[in-house]
């Protein structure tokens, strides 16, 4: 699919609108916040994911049903979410629905009211919510672990924030983190698709050109950027004993930020190790030993660091043998054994799945904006492509070693005890 190439016009006060244009009849708009889990402290974590369901719940001119009933009539889809780096809202719609998308969300991202009944209400959907991740042990495994290997820094905040603030969340504290991180500087307005930049421009002009900038002594203490890099701590290892059929691990180690150099060769690992069916992790737990139905690798990256786990749920009975193998796995790694052979299978692997992620306007929107945020400057499928290209096996095998030749931290949750785990 052709592109028309990137477009970005930065407002007086300091809003950023990127857009690129293509050769489609749809259009995949997203209205993003620099503020997530990880700008939150032990009181206010949960905030900057209250907002984003607040921002649904009704302005002046619109209430809840309203919104719904008008987002629903644009057909196409509507979402939001929340990271440990940002918020969202993006809907996808055919072209001729720009415009009103743009008047809809515009009014949702500036106006939202936090109408005290509303939040009474969206407390007990969200805490409905922390009830369904401690029911899905392969998603609380995770953030059990995320939680372990960064504790002491905000990057140990879940999303979603504990009970206690949920329970305790008022329209005054999420009033008050919008002022705080809603700032013009912050947000970015990103559309990939169907649509003419300069007419999007002028959609959104009007109404975000009048945001107010605002000064370090007009934002509460509470609501001040705390994005410290974060302390690499020793390895650890623990168990969280929970009745349910299956033992869920995690282990994993510190990996690279998002604009570490040596990204490419990151996600080129990570597919060898457990990124699809050929991978080392799915081909010895799952099919020469039958021992796991999920089992597989991940890297998560932040702007200033990250980290690289493999997961698996298995039989309790399994436990001892399935995490022998993974640090077996990882130790072939370390020792540096990735063949040419190896490489040029992953490297088909990931230039096919960015290749297809191209051609939903969703995934485009999405990389405009984590690019802006990320390196302030677009980079082109074609600059990743060459890149990718350009990756060698010894440059995989030193990060392989660099990663993985120290004892991976571990997690375990489900009905297992401390006995017969093997190094835990």
């Amino acid at each position: 699919m052709k592109s028309n190439n990137s477009t970005k016009t930065v407002l007086d006060n300091g809003v950023r609108i990127i857009t690129e244009s293509l050769p489609v009849r749809t259009v995949s708009a997203g209205f993003w916040v620099d503020a997530g889990s990880r700008d939150e402290d032990s009181h206010s974590n949960g905030c900057a994911h209250f907002v984003e369901h607040m921002l649904f719940k009704g302005t002046p001119s619109r209430g809840p049903e309203q919104i719904a009933r008008e987002l629903d009539g644009l057909g196409g889809a509507s979402n939001a979410f929340t990271s440990k780096e940002s918020t969202c809202l993006y809907a996808t719609v055919l072209d001729s629905q720009l415009p009103a998308l743009i008047s809809i969300y515009s009014d949702l991202f500036l106006h939202s009211e936090f109408n005290r009944d509303e939040v009474l209400r969206e407390r007990s959907v969200i805490l409905q919510e922390l009830d369904m991740v401690e029911d899905t042990p392969e998603d609380l495994v995770h953030d059990l672990f995320a939680s372990m290997i960064w504790a002491g820094h905000p990057l140990s905040n879940t999303v979603l924030g504990s009970r206690e603030n949920v329970s305790s969340m008022t329209p005054e504290r999420l009033r008050g983190f919008v002022n705080g991180f809603y700032s013009p500087e912050k947000i970015v307005i990103a559309a990939a698709g169907g649509l003419e930049h300069d007419s999007f421009v002028d959609l959104l002009a009007e109404k975000f050109s009048t945001l107010p900038q605002r000064h370090p002594g007009e934002i509460s203490a509470d609501c001040r950027s705390r994005r410290t890099r974060p302390e690499l701590l020793a390895g650890r290892r623990e168990i969280c004993s929970r009745p349910f059929e299956q033992a869920h691990i995690v282990l994993g180690t510190y990996g690279l930020p998002a604009d570490a150099p040596e990204r490419y060769a990151l996600l080129l690992l990570n597919i060898l190790l457990g990124g699809n069916m050929s991978s080392r992790l799915f081909q010895e737990l799952r099919e020469k030993r039958g021992l796991a139905y999920s089992i597989g690798s991940f890297t998560e990256s932040n702007i200033d660091s990250g980290h690289v786990g493999i997961y698996t749920g298995v039989n309790p009975r399994n436990a001892e043998e399935s995490i022998e193998l993974i640090e077996e796995i990882a130790a072939g790694l370390a020792r540096g054994d990735v063949l040419e052979n190896d490489l040029q299978r992953a490297k088909g692997y990931a230039r096919a799945g960015l290749y297809l992620a191209a051609e939903n306007m969703d995934s485009r929107m999405m990389r405009l904006a984590k690019n802006e945020f990320i390196f302030k400057r677009q980079i082109s499928l074609a600059e990743v492509d060459s890149a990718l290209a350009r990756v060698g096996v010894d440059e995989v095998n030193t990060l392989a070693v660099e990663l993985f030749a120290e004892p991976m931290s571990g997690f375990i949750l489900g009905p297992i005890s401390d006995h017969g785990v093997v190094n835990w």
